[in-house]
């Protein structure tokens, strides 16, 4: 007998609030006070929007999230920690997930709470829907499919060599555009 499809749901299709581009906006500045509105869009179409308003300033920093899921309001905090970075250059920020308790750079929404990928049960990211052999055949076709390895190569900062030697970064952009070269074309295989 087969076993019954489940239908996982994929963190790589939810909203999520990533760090990073907190801080890469500006949010994340020590000693502030700051408000702004996210949004998200699938295919050119938008899927949802959420009011942020980080405080840096006070002793237990915070974000709070101000969004509606499925017509219901929500309106909570979450707790940001901070850790100095082990270049000794400004801090590290990390969300404190609510339910879980765990730091985290990235929170997802799911269920209508943005929470740790651990608070969810029975979630992927997609490449696990695949089976063993499909995800060979990618990681194979890969670099046929990809195909920025020549961009990378003419960019204009790229190192080739370094004190004589090829650099790992070169070697590594070349054995992929290798591998790229000797695999057949799928669509013209009869």
């Amino acid at each position: 007998m087969a076993k019954p499809c489940t239908f996982p749901t994929l963190y790589d299709d939810c909203s999520q609030l990533d760090i990073s581009k907190l801080k890469g906006w500006g949010y994340l500045e020590p000693e502030q006070i700051k408000s702004g509105t996210l949004k998200w869009s699938k295919n050119g179409s938008p899927t949802g929007s959420i009011l942020i308003n980080i405080n840096t300033h006070s002793e237990q920093p915070y974000i709070e999230l101000d969004y509606k899921y499925k017509g219901e309001a929500r309106n909570y905090k979450v707790k940001l920690v901070s850790m100095p970075s082990n270049l000794g250059k400004g801090l590290i920020w990390y969300f404190l997930c609510p339910q879980t308790k765990k730091r985290c750079r990235k929170l997802y929404l799911i269920g209508g709470y943005f929470l740790h990928r651990e608070a969810f049960k029975g979630c992927m990211y997609k490449i696990q829907t695949h089976s063993k052999r499909d995800r060979k055949i990618i990681q194979k076709y890969r670099p046929m499919y990809e195909g920025n390895e020549y961009d990378q190569i003419l960019a204009k900062h790229l190192k080739h060599s370094y004190n004589g030697k090829p650099t790992k970064r070169f070697l590594r952009i070349m054995k992929k555009i290798k591998a790229a070269e000797i695999l057949p074309d799928p669509l013209l295989i009869n």
